[in-house]
């Protein structure tokens, strides 16, 4: 059985999508740079854990997509992700701390662009 393609209108999307705002936020707080393979190689993962699977060129806007929000619209709408809050955005399995006001904001964020 062969992972079924990700639509345009899939709500897995927007959750793909604040998932890789919410790595290319803590990996810039982190190393101070904006890591577009951590952002590939992420995007993949996330994508074989959901057993999903994405066009790649699919993947390369919703990972340009996902680092503009991060380096652009987080700090306009007020959300600084800083070296102390960036293990508050996830579980310790990886995942979207969905009971983080931050993630609450990236996920609005993440809706609205898509």
């Amino acid at each position: 059985m062969t992972n079924p393609e990700l639509t345009e209108h899939d709500s897995a999307r927007a959750d793909l999508l604040c998932f890789l705002v919410a790595i290319a936020a803590a990996s810039y707080a982190l190393s101070e740079e904006w890591r577009v393979d951590h952002i590939v190689e992420c995007c993949r993962r996330w994508l074989k854990k959901n057993q999903l699977k994405m066009h790649w060129l699919e993947r390369v806007r919703m990972g340009q997509l996902a680092l503009k929000i991060a380096s652009k619209d987080l700090l306009e709408a007020g959300v600084a992700v800083r070296l102390s809050s960036v293990q508050a955005l996830f579980t310790d399995e990886m995942e979207l701390n969905g009971s983080s006001t931050m993630v609450q904001r990236m996920r609005v964020l993440c809706n609205d662009a898509l």
